[in-house]
């Protein structure tokens, strides 16, 4: 008789209908390469048109029908998708209707993060600093806050449409370019400050691991823009040089956001430290996972590989919850 370990299909999935389609497919396509045994995965693709494809890219029939036909064949679900219409809760919710259990959080947590003028207010009431902000959706308004500011989409993510302005005459077409990706836009202060990165990962027991922490290096009044997230010129130094009361600052918020936010899987938590200590900058609930990757550099640096960390993150998917109270 076999004693072969049972291989344990694993829905990876991809792309997506917004700007981080291209992203997302290249998570998706570092994750499934990776995967070890006796995981395997079944690679599905969004298109940018919404069209789902199959493993051999071609058109499912019934499209969500024969989506989720194939991912009832699957044991677990890797959504791999960020931004909208995926890092924002939907394939979670999607994998609940459906009762396939999946990595990562889940529908509150991922729309509450997706969200960044919430996020803001759930890290104020949890005690951490946030930067000053005003969400505006009209281009030919005036600047609401003292320049420089930072013109964001409310809920994008790969630093798409994200502007610094120092000067008025700037400032209609930062609203404008960012309005291109989303209906509200959150005008924030400028914080001039080291850019620090920590990740959170929960595991099976329900334990929290937190990674080091990471610094991103740029050029001085320069946003760790799109174009610098994947061109190479920034750089980041793992673990970042911090005093042991800004680590335990750090590692602090961090579990605490991430529970207050209800996170699961993992969570990339992304700070200023200041001349006054932290502020928050953004969270990711669904943080790129290529080997390149902020998050899997930093588990890297504490003792888990790229295949460790992912199997860490299907393991947990797979144990069951306990269940919830029974109310009358």
């Amino acid at each position: 008789m076999s004693t072969a370990p049972r291989t344990i299909r694993v829905a990876v999935i991809g792309g997506g209908q917004n700007c981080e389609h291209d992203v997302s497919l290249a998570t998706a396509a570092a994750v499934a390469e990776a995967l070890p045994a006796p995981y395997a995965p079944v690679c599905l693709t969004i298109d940018r048109d919404g069209t789902w494809l199959g493993p051999d890219r071609a058109p499912l029939p019934g499209q969500l029908s024969g989506a989720l036909a194939l991912l009832a064949t699957c044991s677990v679900v890797f959504p791999a998708v960020h931004g909208p219409r995926g890092e924002d809760g939907t394939l979670a919710a999607l994998c609940e209707l459906a009762g396939l259990p999946y990595v990562g959080s889940g529908l509150r947590a991922g729309a509450l993060a997706m969200d960044k003028p919430t996020t803001k207010i759930i890290a104020e009431r949890a005690g951490i600093t946030v930067a000053r902000s005003v969400t505006v959706t009209d281009p030919d308004g005036p600047v609401p806050l003292p320049l420089p500011v930072v013109v964001k989409p409310t809920a994008a993510g790969s630093s798409h449409g994200v502007s610094l302005v120092e000067n008025h005459s700037h400032y209609q077409q930062a609203v404008t370019d960012a309005l291109a990706l989303d209906a509200r836009v959150m005008v924030e202060e400028y914080i001039q400050g080291r850019e620090i990165d920590i990740a959170v990962l929960r595991r099976a027991d329900n334990t929290l691991i937190l990674s080091p922490p990471l610094e991103i290096t740029t050029a001085p009044r320069q946003l760790f823009d799109t174009q610098r997230k994947y061109d190479g010129t920034a750089q980041f130094h793992i673990p970042a040089r911090l005093t042991t009361s800004h680590n335990q600052a750090l590692a602090r918020s961090a579990t605490t956001l991430f529970r207050e936010l209800g996170c699961a899987g993992t969570a990339r938590f992304d700070f200023f430290l200041t001349d006054h200590g932290l502020v928050l900058n953004e969270v990711n609930t669904t943080p790129g996972l290529t080997p390149h990757s902020q998050v899997p550099k930093m588990f890297a640096a504490a003792g888990y590989d790229y295949p460790h960390l992912l199997t860490e993150l299907l393991d947990t998917a797979l144990t069951p919850k306990p269940a919830a109270p029974h109310r009358k």
